[in-house]
């Protein structure tokens, strides 16, 4: 079933729209619409507009097994973050637009096409989360939230910068056999997930964990296993 919603058009045509959305993203439309910037991190943007702006794509599709979110997994020869699991998306570029308005929307589409070949006509933007902070990068990040409407084919475009491009099904997210802490060789812990043969951790679990606790969506598991990471994390 799909169901009636709101609509804000931004200047140049693009839309942030919940119109026909599936009832199951309900949910995470609701949480996009309620939840403030500190519940979703500890790490805010700096203030005075300090940091380079970014946006990731969390886009979800329906697949064999039901609902899934699309991640990608960078080439492990990258000097940062290398084989690290990720959403598609990167900085902002002129082109793009207004920061404070659509600019993050257009990024996170331009982005997941040039990364993954993905057809950005058939996602459907229904919601955005609030700017969060990267401090080792000092990257500020706005999760653009969006339903991949009318699925296309996506994989590797550049292999110099990405391994693979997968899709993994919410119910493997949510199974507690696949949820542990991360442990940073300083002492940071994150959540993590154990999916699709990828240890997703950092930024993109944290965006996850939010995501699937404010939607209702997350079951209890065991917060004292731990998994190590390497420390060229």
């Amino acid at each position: 079933m799909t169901r009636a919603g709101e609509t804000e058009t931004y200047d140049g045509g693009i839309a942030v729209t919940s119109e026909g959305l599936p009832d199951w993203l309900e949910p995470v439309d609701r949480a996009a619409r309620t939840v403030a910037p500190e519940q979703m991190s500890r790490f805010l943007p700096p203030a005075g507009g300090a940091g380079r702006q970014s946006a990731v794509l969390v886009l979800f599709g329906e697949g064999e097994r039901g609902p899934e979110l699309l991640l990608m997994e960078r080439s492990g020869s990258l000097r940062s973050h290398a084989g690290q699991p990720s959403f598609p998306g990167g900085a902002l570029d002129p082109e793009d637009g207004d920061p404070e308005r659509d600019g993050p929307l257009r990024a996170a589409l331009r982005e997941a096409q040039e990364e993954t070949g993905l057809d950005p006509s058939g996602v459907q933007i229904f919601g955005v989360l609030p700017r969060l902070y990267i401090p080792v990068s000092h990257f500020v990040v706005t999760p653009v939230l969006g339903w991949w409407r009318t699925p296309s084919p996506v994989g590797v475009v550049d292999p110099a910068e990405t391994a693979r491009v997968f899709t993994v099904p919410v119910a493997d997210l949510t199974d507690p056999a696949n949820r542990a802490m991360s442990v940073h060789p300083s002492g940071h812990q994150g959540p993590a997930f154990l999916v699709a043969s990828a240890l997703v951790w950092g930024f993109t679990a944290g965006v996850i964990d939010r995501i699937l606790h404010y939607a209702g969506w997350e079951r209890p598991w065991d917060r004292s296993r731990q998994v190590p990471l390497d420390w060229r994390s």
